[in-house]
């Protein structure tokens, strides 16, 4: 074979396509779809990319014409959606009202994603009323999502009609469903202008909301909190961004913030949930089997209560380019040593020599640490919450698992708050690894990062911005809050 040749090596340029930016006549849109005949739908593929470049409405409108003209004044349901979505974009909302009739009259039934633009294109009009109308529309076939909820909130604050708005609100919380952020933002937002206790309540619900499911606000919303309770008229409210210190006193204020621990009572309610509605009741039979648990069970009983219970598998797994069965031996070695009792949770595949799990590593492991291995088909999670909350409420535990779905198991926010509390007070973090196998475990917190309030304070621990993170991942950052005596 011959080598190519070197004025080969580089690939052609491609011809880079210019999106007219002003409005064509019948006969350039014919010429140009001459020139793009291998575009299987030229005029969709058009549209498409005038949505991708946020054309002007002006120029898209002129493919509308184009094809009107074609097809006895027809345009295409789809055609009709992306010029919708450009129209939205550029807030056009003449234009927006113009699609919404023609939609109206020819279709009976839209798809969600034209009611999604429609209800957002109308809120900003003076027939924003008509978007609740599309709302029911969607009902009918499905739950709406937050983001038609979040539309029609908006749109009915921006028209001074709270009660529409607070209706919605109660409503997608019936569904079960999350709000967005900006939803609840909105309604602080909104709160400035507002006098009288009422309304005032009705924002303390949004902040108690954010405290039972462990939402935090991200920093433009904690400033419209602040600016909110600065502004009730009477009240003397004075806010401040600050930190907390690790004994968990507030840097802002002095006050010390609520602990992380779990008293004796909660405690013990909590491991009865656990016990009955994740580990008895779950759906854990489906990865492993009742004579699996009932063996573990016993394996618990007959140990003396742990510390630190270790889910194998997914320690081992934390750095990519470390041995599996090394990084695991550097865990139990560096526990083992300050007295530990640990148990390691494995699988039985992780006993056969292979390039990631060495013989003499794993039989270092048990030397230093009780070990239970589970079949190879068996889901970890459930073992582990029941050895630990077994233990005692001095057991730690370790894995990257977010335990979402087990949280999700549990039957009322109650029990989920206490969940997520043990949790954050319980699970010990791997941070690094550092050469000479020294392993850096996150410092738990004695405090609790949720909105808190004592009636004439508020602390409320914020983002800087929305980030996925780890159950013991928490904001460091707090909006302190208090009267002025």
């Amino acid at each position: 074979m011959n080598p190519p040749s070197k004025e080969h090596v580089l690939p052609p340029v491609k011809n880079i396509f210019q999106l007219p930016t002003k409005p064509l006549n019948s006969e350039e849109w014919d010429k140009l779809k001459e020139e793009f005949k291998e575009k299987a739908n030229f005029e969709n593929w058009i549209i498409s990319q005038m949505v991708k470049c946020h054309s002007s409405v002006d120029v898209a409108k002129s493919v509308l014409a184009w094809v009107a003209a074609k097809n006895n004044g027809i345009v295409g349901y789809e055609l009709l959606v992306k010029y919708l979505c450009l129209c939205v974009f550029h807030k056009q909302t003449s234009e927006i009202i113009d699609v919404y009739e023609i939609m109206k009259a020819r279709y009976k039934r839209l798809e969600s994603g034209a009611y999604t633009l429609l209800i957002r294109g109308l809120i900003h009009t003076d027939r924003w009323r008509e978007a609740l109308l599309l709302l029911e529309d969607i009902k009918k076939v499905m739950i709406p999502s937050k983001k038609n909820y979040n539309d029609c909130i908006q749109g009915a604050l921006f028209h001074q009609d709270v009660n529409v708005a607070w209706n919605l609100y109660q409503e997608l919380l019936g569904h079960d469903t999350v709000p967005m952020l900006e939803t609840l933002k909105a309604f602080f937002d909104f709160g400035k202008d507002m006098k009288g206790d009422q309304y005032s309540n009705k924002l303390q619900d949004i902040l108690l909301y954010l405290r039972n499911n462990q939402l935090y606000p991200g920093e433009s919303f904690a400033h419209s909190i602040k600016t909110w309770f600065e502004s009730v008229p009477g009240e003397q409210w004075k806010g401040q961004f600050t930190t907390v210190q690790q004994s968990g006193q507030c840097l802002g204020c002095g006050k010390t913030v609520e602990s992380i621990h779990l008293s004796s009572e909660e405690y013990d309610f909590l491991k009865e949930k656990i016990m009955r509605d994740v580990i008895d009741g779950g759906d854990q039979y489906k990865k492993t089997t009742p004579q699996e648990l009932k063996r573990f069970q016993n394996f618990v009983k007959y140990h003396p209560p742990f510390d630190i219970v270790i889910d194998g598998l997914n320690v081992a797994k934390m750095f990519p380019k470390a041995r599996e069965s090394q990084v695991l031996l550097d865990v139990v070695s560096q526990l083992a040593k300050q007295n530990l009792q640990v148990l390691v949770l494995g699988r039985k595949h992780m006993l056969k020599q292979n390039s990631r799990w060495r013989k003499d590593d794993m039989e270092k492991v048990q030397k230093q640490a009780s070990f239970f291995f589970a079949d190879n088909i068996s889901e970890d999670d459930p073992f582990l919450l029941y050895a630990t909350l077994h233990s005692g409420d001095h057991c730690k535990f370790i894995t990257k698992d977010l335990m979402r779905d087990h949280k999700a198991c549990l039957p009322d926010a109650k029990t989920q708050r206490l969940f997520f509390k043990w949790q954050q007070g319980h699970q010990l973090a791997i941070v690094s690894r550092h050469p000479g196998s020294k392993i850096t475990f996150q410092h738990i917190l004695i405090y609790d990062t949720v909105v808190q309030t004592t009636g004439d304070s508020w602390h409320i621990p914020y983002d800087d911005d929305l980030v996925e993170r780890y159950a013991y991942e928490v904001p460091t950052k707090w909006l302190c809050l208090h009267r002025k005596t």
